[in-house]
């Protein structure tokens, strides 16, 4: 989707909206052991006038972000976070075509990421959703973890079940992002789109805005960014 965007001058820029989110339907994939997803209709306009859908589904169905209470009660949940946690400029760190359960270290994200920025990580992983291979996805180190934490970095998403290897008996990059209060997005869609605009030069940002749900782990989310054809309005 193309849209014209008003600057102050009178002119206008095109903007190219990518949705990076998988759909919500029964039946979806999960993470193992969370709460299986069900759609179904509660009201339909043949029996009561209107539609409405029931929704059975877990915090961290789908695209989502996990908040760092997901990890230690102590930490903020949802709605204790600012909201510019959720949105704003990107930077995608081309990580495609490695080996299954291959770490990730340093040398993706040294001297590529700066404060402020929202870091996606784009294995190439989003091909499997919905296959076995899906569980086998690379992942980000805990060194990179703390790097990014330390660069600045509040916000990180990756197009892949999680950022620490699935399933895992621990999950320290989740530990030390969570525990400096950043976001984790998780299973976005393909990313390449979002590469390729970034290499011809255009600024991209995102949207990762959760439902407003008090004291929540995360939130399913609708996963946009932004693509600016030319320079975005003051």
């Amino acid at each position: 989707m193309v849209l014209a965007v008003p600057r102050r001058d009178g002119q206008a820029d095109a903007v190219r909206l990518i949705d990076l989110s998988v759909p919500l339907r029964t039946g979806m994939p999960v993470y193992p052991g969370d709460p299986e997803v069900t759609l179904n209709p509660a009201l339909t306009v043949a029996r009561d006038g209107v539609n409405v859908l029931h929704l059975d589904l877990g915090s961290q169905t789908g695209t989502h972000v996990d908040a760092p209470v997901h990890i230690d009660d102590r930490l903020p949940a949802l709605d204790e976070l600012p909201l510019d946690r959720f949105l704003g400029p990107a930077v995608v760190i081309d990580a495609r075509g490695l080996a299954p359960r291959t770490p990730l270290g340093l040398e993706y994200f040294e001297g590529r990421v700066a404060s402020g920025q929202i870091v996606l990580i784009a294995t190439g992983w989003a091909r499997h959703w919905g296959t076995p291979d899906y569980l086998a996805h690379p992942y980000p180190t805990p060194e990179v973890a703390a790097y990014l934490v330390e660069s600045g970095v509040r916000t990180i998403g990756v197009d892949a079940l999680s950022v620490d290897p699935t399933p895992a008996e621990d999950i320290p990059v989740h530990r030390i992002l969570c525990g400096a209060h950043a976001v984790i997005a998780e299973n976005l869609t393909d990313l390449s789109e979002v590469l390729a605009a970034q290499d011809s030069g255009h600024r991209i940002e995102v949207s990762l805005l959760p439902l407003s749900i008090p004291r929540a782990d995360g939130s399913p989310v609708r996963a946009i960014a932004r693509i600016w054809q030319d320079e975005p309005p003051l």
